[in-house]
């Protein structure tokens, strides 16, 4: 049984999941892949410890505090490839970014291989489950285009500018995928 609840943010409407114990989804109303980890029904249920926490942690990260990952049970669900990318997401330091392409190549050592695809980092990247908390809107495109985030571009930027992320060099792309 997985359980739900909501939380008003500067972002708008964002939608937690649970398993009763951890953290399995953080969506932001609207967004790409909206609860495509979860397949059973879920149940409302406000008053869950791990929701409790996750507020906490919301709260006080739109506060402009600098809360860890580690603080909250999180267990997205996917493959094993999929969680070894949102590892490395979880070590993105507030306020940087990282590269598609940077973490092609953590990837790459972690799997013992010479190289490996960008674009499958980026399948994995755009399908967490748990926006904002596992960051994902800190990962960029090589030459610094704000491409690849479910929720939308608009909100990556937000949550860039939120972090005081250097702009300067980052820009949104004429077309792609992610717009």
């Amino acid at each position: 049984m997985y359980y739900l609840t909501e939380y008003e943010s500067p972002l708008g409407l964002l939608t937690l999941a649970s398993d009763g114990e951890s953290l399995v989804g953080l969506w932001i109303e609207g967004q790409k892949y909206f609860c495509p980890s979860v397949s059973e029904e879920m149940e409302r249920k406000d008053e869950l410890l791990v929701f409790e926490a996750a507020r906490d942690w919301l709260d006080r990260y739109f506060a402009g505090e600098r809360p860890s990952v580690s603080e909250i049970s999180l267990r997205p669900v996917g493959g094993e490839f999929r969680q070894q990318v949102w590892e490395i997401l979880c070590e993105i330091p507030y306020g940087s970014v990282i590269t598609y392409g940077e973490i092609a190549r953590k990837m790459a050592v972690k799997m013992g291989r010479e190289k490996m695809s960008g674009q499958a980092v980026g399948g994995a990247v755009g399908h967490n489950p748990i926006s904002i908390i596992i960051p994902c809107h800190r990962v960029v495109g090589s030459n610094g285009s704000l491409t690849g985030y479910a929720g939308g571009i608009d909100k990556k930027i937000k949550l860039l500018e939120h972090e005081g992320v250097d702009m300067t060099k980052l820009f949104v792309p004429k077309k792609g995928t992610a717009l």
